[in-house]
Protein backbone atom coordinates (compact mmCIF):
# COMPACT_ATOMS: atom_id res chain seq x y z
CA UNK A 1 0.00 0.00 0.00
CA UNK A 2 2.72 2.34 0.90
CA UNK A 3 4.71 2.15 -1.88
CA UNK A 4 1.73 2.29 -4.27
CA UNK A 5 1.35 5.95 -2.58
CA UNK A 6 4.89 6.91 -2.55
CA UNK A 7 4.90 6.33 -6.67
CA UNK A 8 2.17 8.47 -6.89
CA UNK A 9 2.92 11.11 -4.71
CA UNK A 10 6.87 10.95 -5.72
CA UNK A 11 8.53 10.70 -2.27
CA UNK A 12 9.08 8.01 -0.39
CA UNK A 13 9.17 8.14 3.23
CA UNK A 14 11.93 7.19 5.79
CA UNK A 15 9.43 6.76 8.64
CA UNK A 16 6.50 4.66 7.10
CA UNK A 17 4.67 5.62 10.66
CA UNK A 18 4.09 8.89 9.78
CA UNK A 19 2.76 8.30 6.02
CA UNK A 20 0.14 5.48 8.27
CA UNK A 21 -0.68 8.12 10.90
CA UNK A 22 -2.02 10.13 7.54
CA UNK A 23 -3.98 7.72 6.52
CA UNK A 24 -5.51 6.96 9.91
CA UNK A 25 -9.05 8.51 10.34
CA UNK A 26 -10.25 9.08 13.89
CA UNK A 27 -13.49 6.25 13.56
CA UNK A 28 -10.51 3.69 12.59
CA UNK A 29 -8.66 4.72 15.71
CA UNK A 30 -11.41 4.54 17.48
CA UNK A 31 -12.57 0.64 16.35
CA UNK A 32 -8.74 -0.63 16.35
CA UNK A 33 -6.51 -1.26 19.12
CA UNK A 34 -3.01 -0.31 19.04
CA UNK A 35 -2.86 1.06 15.79
CA UNK A 36 -1.64 5.05 17.39
CA UNK A 37 -2.82 8.25 16.80
CA UNK A 38 -5.10 9.23 14.26
CA UNK A 39 -4.15 12.05 11.53
CA UNK A 40 -5.68 15.23 13.12
CA UNK A 41 -2.63 16.26 14.49
CA UNK A 42 -1.00 15.82 11.32
CA UNK A 43 -3.79 17.93 9.52
CA UNK A 44 -3.29 20.90 12.07
CA UNK A 45 0.21 21.13 11.27
CA UNK A 46 -0.27 20.50 7.59
CA UNK A 47 -2.25 23.68 7.42
CA UNK A 48 0.15 25.47 8.58
CA UNK A 49 2.74 24.17 6.36
CA UNK A 50 0.28 24.61 3.40
CA UNK A 51 -0.29 28.26 4.49
CA UNK A 52 3.28 29.16 4.95
CA UNK A 53 3.66 27.47 1.78
CA UNK A 54 0.90 29.23 -0.49
CA UNK A 55 1.43 32.39 0.68
CA UNK A 56 4.88 32.31 0.04
CA UNK A 57 4.54 31.23 -3.78
CA UNK A 58 1.44 34.02 -4.25
CA UNK A 59 4.22 36.73 -3.13
CA UNK A 60 6.09 36.05 -5.86
CA UNK A 61 4.60 34.58 -8.16
CA UNK A 62 1.67 37.14 -8.55
CA UNK A 63 2.83 39.94 -6.96
CA UNK A 64 1.01 41.92 -9.91
CA UNK A 65 -2.24 41.40 -7.91
CA UNK A 66 -3.82 43.54 -5.09
CA UNK A 67 -3.12 42.24 -1.95
CA UNK A 68 -6.86 41.49 -1.57
CA UNK A 69 -7.12 40.18 -4.74
CA UNK A 70 -4.49 37.58 -3.92
CA UNK A 71 -5.87 36.92 -0.61
CA UNK A 72 -8.89 36.20 -1.85
CA UNK A 73 -7.37 33.61 -4.83
CA UNK A 74 -5.19 32.07 -2.28
CA UNK A 75 -7.62 31.36 0.06
CA UNK A 76 -9.37 29.83 -2.91
CA UNK A 77 -6.60 27.14 -3.64
CA UNK A 78 -6.43 25.92 0.02
CA UNK A 79 -10.40 25.92 0.83
CA UNK A 80 -11.66 22.20 1.51
CA UNK A 81 -13.03 21.82 -2.13
CA UNK A 82 -9.72 22.62 -3.46
CA UNK A 83 -8.07 19.67 -1.29
CA UNK A 84 -10.37 17.93 -1.71
CA UNK A 85 -9.92 18.02 -5.64
CA UNK A 86 -5.97 17.35 -4.96
CA UNK A 87 -6.83 14.56 -3.01
CA UNK A 88 -8.71 12.79 -5.83
CA UNK A 89 -5.90 13.80 -8.12
CA UNK A 90 -3.76 10.97 -6.05
CA UNK A 91 -6.38 8.87 -5.40
CA UNK A 92 -5.94 9.39 -1.56
CA UNK A 93 -9.35 7.94 -1.13
CA UNK A 94 -7.88 4.74 -1.22
CA UNK A 95 -5.52 4.26 0.90
CA UNK A 96 -7.48 5.83 3.70
CA UNK A 97 -8.17 3.76 7.27
CA UNK A 98 -11.68 3.90 7.88
CA UNK A 99 -13.91 2.67 10.49
CA UNK A 100 -16.75 0.47 9.54
CA UNK A 101 -19.77 3.50 9.85
CA UNK A 102 -17.75 5.61 7.71
CA UNK A 103 -16.95 3.17 5.61
CA UNK A 104 -20.47 2.18 4.59
CA UNK A 105 -21.47 5.58 4.35
CA UNK A 106 -19.30 6.98 1.47
CA UNK A 107 -16.61 8.51 3.92
CA UNK A 108 -14.02 7.29 1.36
CA UNK A 109 -15.32 9.79 -0.74
CA UNK A 110 -16.47 12.64 1.60
CA UNK A 111 -14.87 15.94 1.29
CA UNK A 112 -13.80 17.16 4.43
CA UNK A 113 -12.40 13.52 5.35
CA UNK A 114 -10.16 13.47 2.03
CA UNK A 115 -9.13 17.39 2.71
CA UNK A 116 -8.23 16.68 5.99
CA UNK A 117 -6.08 13.51 4.54
CA UNK A 118 -4.37 15.47 2.00
CA UNK A 119 -3.26 17.78 4.88
CA UNK A 120 -2.35 15.32 7.09
CA UNK A 121 -0.22 13.68 3.90
CA UNK A 122 1.77 17.31 3.72
CA UNK A 123 2.87 16.96 7.41
CA UNK A 124 4.12 13.48 7.15
CA UNK A 125 6.35 14.94 4.38
CA UNK A 126 7.42 18.10 6.26
CA UNK A 127 8.11 15.86 9.28
CA UNK A 128 10.14 13.01 7.47
CA UNK A 129 11.82 15.00 5.03
CA UNK A 130 11.79 18.93 5.96
CA UNK A 131 10.03 22.06 4.00
CA UNK A 132 11.61 21.77 0.70
CA UNK A 133 10.19 18.13 0.10
CA UNK A 134 6.54 19.12 1.20
CA UNK A 135 6.89 22.37 -0.64
CA UNK A 136 7.75 20.62 -4.28
CA UNK A 137 4.47 18.03 -2.87
CA UNK A 138 2.37 21.12 -2.54
CA UNK A 139 3.66 23.43 -5.66
CA UNK A 140 2.28 19.95 -7.71
CA UNK A 141 -0.95 21.58 -7.34
CA UNK A 142 -0.69 24.78 -5.84
CA UNK A 143 0.46 26.14 -9.64
CA UNK A 144 -2.36 24.59 -11.66
CA UNK A 145 -4.66 25.85 -8.88
CA UNK A 146 -3.42 29.24 -8.52
CA UNK A 147 -4.31 30.48 -12.00
CA UNK A 148 -8.12 29.77 -11.89
CA UNK A 149 -9.78 32.66 -10.47
CA UNK A 150 -11.67 31.96 -7.53
CA UNK A 151 -15.56 30.82 -7.32
CA UNK A 152 -16.39 30.37 -4.09
CA UNK A 153 -17.66 33.36 -1.26
CA UNK A 154 -14.80 32.99 1.22
CA UNK A 155 -16.61 34.79 4.12
CA UNK A 156 -13.29 34.59 6.57
CA UNK A 157 -11.02 35.86 4.58
CA UNK A 158 -14.09 39.51 4.04
CA UNK A 159 -14.37 39.32 7.36
CA UNK A 160 -10.56 39.09 8.49
CA UNK A 161 -10.16 41.65 5.78
CA UNK A 162 -12.83 44.04 8.12
CA UNK A 163 -11.42 43.28 10.74
CA UNK A 164 -7.90 43.93 10.51
CA UNK A 165 -8.50 47.49 10.15
CA UNK A 166 -8.18 48.22 13.44
CA UNK A 167 -5.19 46.28 14.47
CA UNK A 168 -6.48 46.36 17.69
CA UNK A 169 -8.97 43.60 17.57
CA UNK A 170 -8.24 39.77 17.08
CA UNK A 171 -10.42 37.08 15.64
CA UNK A 172 -10.79 33.52 17.04
CA UNK A 173 -12.47 30.76 15.65
CA UNK A 174 -13.88 28.16 18.67
CA UNK A 175 -15.11 25.03 18.70
CA UNK A 176 -18.39 24.92 21.19
CA UNK A 177 -19.70 21.44 20.05
CA UNK A 178 -19.80 18.09 18.28
CA UNK A 179 -22.93 15.92 17.58
CA UNK A 180 -23.55 12.39 15.35
CA UNK A 181 -21.95 9.59 14.95
CA UNK A 182 -18.40 9.60 13.69
CA UNK A 183 -19.70 9.02 9.86
CA UNK A 184 -21.61 12.20 10.28
CA UNK A 185 -20.43 14.80 12.74
CA UNK A 186 -21.94 18.07 12.70
CA UNK A 187 -19.27 20.84 14.43
CA UNK A 188 -20.33 24.04 15.76
CA UNK A 189 -18.24 26.65 16.03
CA UNK A 190 -18.31 30.85 17.26
CA UNK A 191 -16.34 33.32 15.67
CA UNK A 192 -15.49 35.89 18.58
CA UNK A 193 -14.36 39.27 18.24
CA UNK A 194 -11.93 39.56 21.19
CA UNK A 195 -14.05 37.99 23.59
CA UNK A 196 -17.60 38.82 22.46
CA UNK A 197 -19.35 36.29 19.69
CA UNK A 198 -19.99 38.01 16.73
CA UNK A 199 -21.35 34.71 14.96
CA UNK A 200 -22.14 30.88 15.06
CA UNK A 201 -21.60 28.51 12.16
CA UNK A 202 -22.48 24.35 11.81
CA UNK A 203 -21.19 22.39 9.23
CA UNK A 204 -20.16 18.86 8.45
CA UNK A 205 -16.40 19.79 9.02
CA UNK A 206 -14.93 22.39 11.20
CA UNK A 207 -13.61 24.10 8.29
CA UNK A 208 -17.47 24.52 6.55
CA UNK A 209 -18.67 25.42 10.33
CA UNK A 210 -16.12 28.16 10.60
CA UNK A 211 -16.93 29.87 6.96
CA UNK A 212 -20.28 29.75 8.05
CA UNK A 213 -19.82 31.52 11.47
CA UNK A 214 -18.05 33.87 9.14
CA UNK A 215 -20.63 34.46 7.20
CA UNK A 216 -23.67 34.81 10.02
CA UNK A 217 -20.99 37.84 11.71
CA UNK A 218 -21.20 39.60 8.37
CA UNK A 219 -24.66 39.26 8.17
CA UNK A 220 -24.66 40.81 11.56
CA UNK A 221 -23.16 43.52 10.58
CA UNK A 222 -25.38 44.17 7.01
CA UNK A 223 -22.83 42.68 5.08
CA UNK A 224 -23.86 40.33 2.01
CA UNK A 225 -21.51 38.23 -0.23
Amino acid sequence: MFSDFEKEIGYCFKNKKLLQTAFTHSSYANEKQNVGECNERLEFLGDSVLGVVSAEYFYHNLSHLPEGDMTKRRAACVCEKSLFDFAKEIDLGKYILLGKGEEHTGGRNRPSILADAFEAVIAAIYLDGGLEEAKKFILRFLKTAATKQPIFNDYKTALQEIIQKNPDEHLTYVLVGESGPDHNKRFEVEVRLNSNVMGTGIGISKKGAEQAAAKSALELMGIKL
